[in-house]
């Protein structure tokens, strides 16, 4: 049926000259049509994800535009949709309204379909981006005093962070599926009291006696602790991979990228207070036991919160492209991701989102090093360091965020952060010979580069959303968080390899210096990645609908030569 719909619109556009791709939306066209067959000088699409069966009858929210469209570039973006088998192309009638419709039935359609956003919302986004800070917390918790861990339990914290890391990874295979069949908020409440009995496995329970509760040692066994790691790590890609969902479903158009970046990065403010709290309490045996026990009280009443308050979605939808989309099945995980990387466009986000979250984890886990290297020793100063980069990643991803979704300016905003974090990679691995070790210079390059570095995820986890829109949101970041997470884990052998050798530059010259080899590794992958990146040319499907029908978005429009 697809195919023979598209190949009536093949037909219907081959009867119009064959130019570039433009498409500008008409402010003055607002309101949500119904699809007809009717061929007009206009057309539109509508995405629906209702399963095969009976028709029924709704309005489809159509993505309207008037053009002179080249056959084969719109062909493709149809074609390689993630949903392509569900998506109906409709032939739109002139302005949009529908002749079988009188006013009366028209003004009662706008007032059905008229945006509202619930202050609800920012309770959604307040125990999902908990919940993620508290799921690297929980990761991280020890990574500040390795030595107090070995001491009491003959292994290095490292081991308990990959074997995390690889959990994380293979969790977010199943993540899409289970919320397409139980629904999110199910699914995030579910989590929830998993991590909080991953909490339980870690720490005993609290005030009652560790040795007495669990064994005849002081402190929990280190099975305890990897099962409880095991736990927390298939918990936390449902607060990771969840994020542009929650933004589509409760948060509006002009919010979207801002909401996600919010969630998405929270989890940095969870390692930096591993840093803090962690370094401060879990300095021998007794501290740990205490360090984890709190951990565990503040982790059972956010989950309990998290049980009785998160809801799935607000009472009507929060713009146009998410009550475009129709409640139905939803194809498997490993489907949409082979048809995601057929989208085009999606590539490029995925990328930067890998090489992100790549340079931010190696530079995170390696702060130490770093920061010896450039003079900084005291170990108060380092974790100072360390929790002030993971909230410039943050602050970073707010302010950036924010920009983003006022403009759109998905890839320019990108290509910048991009060219900056490959700046502001140098200082951290450059030293001046005539000059020596400058820790001022840099602090401020590893706080500069939080802020443009770490914004890339949110933003292009937002800009993958739209080049693939309808596709499922959950599966588009848990394709980026797999790739992400992968990639990260596969580097840091790498990067622990590479930082033992330097390279010198400008030798016997008033410039003489040295770099480090994992600095330039790091800085291959931005240069790359913008070079790669700087390809990217599709169309933002999601906002092209919600500005045709909510209007008040002058950065809609799309060109493709």
């Amino acid at each position: 049926m697809a195919l023979l719909i598209n190949s009536i619109l093949v037909l219907l556009l081959s009867l119009t000259p064959s130019s570039s791709l433009k498409l500008h939306p008409s402010t003055n066209r607002r309101t949500i049509t119904k699809s007809t067959n009717q061929a007009t000088s206009g057309f539109g699409f509508g995405f629906s994800r209702s399963p095969p069966g009976p028709s029924r009858s709704f309005f489809d929210p159509l993505i309207l535009f008037r053009a002179n469209t080249n056959t084969n570039t719109l062909q493709q973006h149809l074609s390689s949709s993630c949903l392509s088998s569900s998506v109906d192309v409709d032939v739109d009638v002139e302005d949009g309204k529908d002749p079988n419709n009188n006013n009366n039935n028209n003004n009662n359609n706008n007032n059905n379909n008229k945006i509202t956003l619930y202050p609800k919302r920012w309770v959604m986004l307040g125990y999902l981006s908990t919940l993620a800070f508290l799921s690297d917390w929980i990761c991280f918790s020890t990574a500040a005093t390795p030595g107090p861990f070995e001491s009491v339990y003959s292994h290095s914290p490292a081991e308990l962070i990959d074997l995390f890391l690889f959990t994380n990874v293979a969790s977010c295979f199943f993540v899409t599926d289970l919320i397409a069949k139980i629904g999110l908020h199910k699914s995030i409440k579910g989590a929830a009291v998993l991590m909080a009995g991953g909490c339980f496995m870690k720490s005993g329970i609290p005030f009652l006696g560790i040795g007495s509760v669990i064994s005849d040692t002081t402190y929990v066994p280190y099975s305890f602790l990897v099962a409880g790691t095991l736990m927390v790590g298939a918990a936390q890609p449902f607060f990771q991979c969840t994020p542009p969902l929650l933004s589509a479903k409760w948060f509006g158009k002009s919010e979207r990228a801002t909401a996600t970046a919010v969630a998405l990065n929270a989890n940095q403010i969870g390692i930096a207070t591993a840093f803090l709290v962690g370094g401060h309490m879990a300095i021998d045996t007794t501290g740990i036991e205490e360090y984890y026990q709190m951990i565990t009280v503040i982790t059972t009443v956010v989950a309990i919160a998290t049980v009785m308050q998160f809801e799935e979605k607000p009472p009507t939808p929060p713009s146009t492209s998410e009550m475009a989309k129709v409640e139905g099945s939803e194809p498997a995980f490993i489907e949409s991701a082979v048809k995601l990387f057929k989208t085009p466009g999606f590539l490029q986000p995925l990328t930067a989102f890998v090489a992100s979250i790549s340079i931010t984890n190696i530079v995170g886990a390696f702060i130490d090093e770093l920061m010896v290297r450039g003079g900084i020793t005291d170990q108060l100063n380092i974790d100072l360091a360390g929790a002030g980069f993971e909230i410039a990643i943050l602050v970073g991803g707010i302010v950036i965020g924010g920009y983003v979704d006022r403009t759109k300016e998905y890839k320019r905003t990108t290509m910048i952060t991009l060219a900056l974090t490959f700046f502001l990679l140098i200082p951290l691995g450059l030293t001046e010979h005539a000059i020596g070790r400058e820790p001022i210079l840099l602090l401020v390059a590893l706080f500069g580069l939080g802020i443009s570095a770490g914004p890339i995820q949110p933003v292009n986890a937002e800009l993958a959303v739209e080049v693939s829109y309808p596709c499922d949101e959950t599966a588009v970041e848990s394709t980026q968080q797999i790739f992400g997470n992968l990639v990260s884990a596969l580097l840091v052998p790498v990067a622990e390899f590479a930082m033992k050798r330097d390279f010198e530059i400008f030798p016997k010259m008033a410039l003489e210096s040295d770099i480090r080899a994992d600095v330039i590794v790091l800085g291959a992958i931005a240069a790359l990645t913008g070079m790669f990146y700087s390809s990217f040319n599709s169309p933002l499907n999601r906002s092209l609908l919600d500005c045709e029908s909510e209007g008040g978005c002058e950065a809609c429009e799309f060109e493709e030569s």
